[in-house]
């Protein structure tokens, strides 16, 4: 189901090979202890998802950059895919789908990363409550992606 939402949404991107391992990293997140996922349908057709799973202390994404976390409360949870097919878009449903995959998380820190060839979407997170704390490339074939970090208990 993922995969078929994926491919929809990414329908005009497939032929990149980054795109093309997305089965790969669905199999990698299911795999890792404490994920998670939150899926919208419309009557029985999926039309998103969004999820992510805790991150290996010391292994934080924002570890890179200048971020420093508040108190020393540093447990992240990595919201890996916020995805939702084209004509499901603009009607609050990717917000709806975060909202709930955070809504019971323990981890002091939410942590995602945005293409910074989308500033629309790197706006949208900060809407949501997130900073940019710095940018990295985590594959050599993946865009360069902004690091946004949001508190998630104060």
């Amino acid at each position: 189901m993922l995969i078929d939402v994926h491919a929809d949404a990414y329908a005009d991107q497939m032929d990149d090979p980054f795109h093309q391992r997305f089965a790969w990293f669905v199999d990698h997140w299911t795999g890792m202890d404490g994920f998670s996922c939150a899926v919208a349908y419309n009557a029985d057709r999926p039309v998103g998802f969004a999820y992510g799973a805790p991150l290996t202390p010391g292994r934080e994404w924002w570890r890179p950059t200048d971020y420093e976390p508040s108190d020393g409360h540093i447990s992240t949870y990595a919201v890996s895919e916020v995805m939702v097919r084209p004509g499901w878009r603009k009607q609050g449903i990717s917000e709806r789908l975060h909202e709930a995959l955070l809504k019971k998380r323990t981890e002091d820190l939410a942590v995602l990363l945005v293409d910074v060839t989308h500033p629309k979407v790197q706006a949208l997170y900060e809407s949501w409550g997130y900073t940019k704390a710095g940018e990295q490339q985590p594959f050599a074939d993946s865009p360069v992606y902004a690091v946004m970090v949001k508190e998630l208990r104060t």
